[in-house]
């Protein structure tokens, strides 16, 4: 099932969801940038962009946060991945946000697949991430139909 966040009383699950995805796919990641961007999430980040949750069996197991057709954040749980719950997400993402467009980190090669998998197509390349720090960053566009 697929809904719209519930505020902030949800972002301790959504964190941890972020958490759990992180440490299986973002191995390139600094303690000390995992730690900084953790602590950001529910103050900063989530408030910024429209939250979409996936849920199995009530319980939260992913997330999408979306912002002027940009993709910002897709996480999930490491449990849950592989089961459809990320492209649910991403379709949702799509038609109900208006999503375009996604940047994803060069050292993670999973992700840019997936992204190409579902139409979208690489337009750029930063070499710093949105922080300034070394996370090279592959933009990408969906695909005109």
């Amino acid at each position: 099932m697929l809904r719209r966040a519930r505020g902030a009383e949800e972002y301790p699950a959504l964190v941890e969801i972020w958490r759990s995805a992180v440490l299986a796919t973002h191995d390139f990641l600094a303690a000390s940038d995992f730690e900084r961007i953790e602590s950001n999430l529910a103050a900063n980040y989530f408030p910024a962009v429209t939250l979409v949750v996936a849920e199995v069996d009530g319980q939260p197991v992913g997330f999408a946060g979306a912002v002027d057709g940009g993709l910002e954040m897709l996480f999930v749980h490491d449990s849950a991945r592989g089961r459809g719950v990320g492209s649910a997400l991403l379709a949702e993402a799509v038609a109900r946000l208006g999503v375009t467009r996604v940047d994803v980190n060069e050292q993670n090669p999973a992700a840019h697949g997936f992204y190409l998998s579902r139409g979208f197509r690489e337009v750029g390349r930063s070499e710093l991430d949105g922080d300034g720090r070394p996370y090279p960053l592959l933009h990408l566009e969906l695909a005109a139909a």
